[in-house]
């Protein structure tokens, strides 16, 4: 069964055409059940919105969603919007992946060199009684508190756990669309 993906790019890799490839390479399947997934992304209605309106159109959009896709970019690490997406699938509970994109021809015909991976930048920890999941961003070489979204309740977790940031990209798995074949094997990675 096809599942839903929300996919989280920066805007400037569909005007190059390189998040299209992979947003829309279903449409080359015979039909949306082998391409193993239903494009949840939101940016088309959201260009014009308010920070507040636009966390709630991200909410929304993440919450029907159980996969949300990373399409990296040169400057995707540094968009604070992505950054949002991403921790709020954290905290949705979405499987999280990444997906390189640079080595997709653009509309220009070219391709670029791998861009920063945005889950390098983004952390979580355990608070002290291992109740709550506190959220992080890496910023000039320093972690500190994610300034967007409030950490969020867990059942608690063993001490071993706790007071330490964990990357995302530890957790979560990295792909490149050309060297890993993401027409053929996108569906294996929606879970």
């Amino acid at each position: 069964m096809a599942k839903r993906v929300f996919f989280s790019f920066h805007y400037q890799d569909i005007i190059d055409f390189r998040a299209n490839v992979v947003r829309n390479h279903w449409r080359l399947k015979p039909n949306r059940e082998s391409a193993g997934y239903f494009d949840a992304s939101i940016w088309e209605k959201a260009k014009k919105e308010g920070s507040l309106a636009l966390k709630r159109l991200i909410n929304g959009a993440v919450k029907n969603t159980s996969n949300t896709c990373v399409l990296i970019g040169t400057e995707t690490f540094k968009r604070k919007w992505v950054s949002y997406e991403i921790m709020q699938s954290l905290k949705s509970g979405n499987h999280i992946f990444a997906v390189h994109i640079n080595g997709i021809k653009g509309k220009d015909g070219k391709t670029k060199s791998n861009g920063n991976n945005p889950l390098y930048y983004l952390g979580y920890s355990f608070s002290n009684d291992g109740t709550k999941v506190n959220l992080h961003d890496f910023i000039n070489g320093k972690w500190i508190k994610y300034p967007d979204l409030d950490g969020y309740s867990v059942s608690k977790v063993d001490e071993r756990y706790r007071n330490k940031i964990y990357r995302l990209s530890s957790k979560y798995p990295v792909y490149d669309w050309n060297s890993d074949d993401g027409y053929n094997k996108f569906a294996t990675w929606v879970e």
